[in-house]
């Protein structure tokens, strides 16, 4: 089973940045990592994916064009730039990993097998 750990996570304010980073025991090729995050009340969502061999990302829709997934394969970690923070990016963020299907990377947290602790992302005005 993969260990994964999240760190990079703390209080940001609006328009500010953060990077998340997730350390991986092992990063397979023709796998996904994924970021998600789940907010007080609300389903584990989706942030960004990454295949770890094509390296093709998906992007929810409120993050597109602010945040940046990428991985390093050989260093085993996979970051999540946050660019332009808004308020309703308050939430504990989630790396996780699983296997493809179909060639593509799942964008539900069913999808994904391996999952970190989470780390507290607060966004302030």
């Amino acid at each position: 089973q993969v260990q994964l750990v999240e760190s990079g996570g703390g209080s940001g304010q609006t328009g500010g940045s953060l990077t998340l980073t997730c350390a991986a025991s092992a990063i397979y090729s023709y796998f996904c990592m994924g970021w998600f995050r789940q907010a007080p009340g609300k389903e584990r969502e989706v942030v960004a994916t990454i295949d770890t061999s094509s390296e093709a990302t998906h992007y929810a829709g409120s993050v597109k064009g602010r945040f940046t997934i990428s991985q390093d394969f050989a260093g085993k970690t996979v970051n999540l730039q946050m660019n332009s923070l808004k308020l309703e990016d308050t939430a504990v963020y989630y790396c996780a990993s699983g296997p493809r299907s179909g060639g593509m990377c799942y964008t539900t947290p069913s999808g994904y097998s391996a999952w970190g602790q989470g780390t507290q992302v607060t966004v302030s005005s």
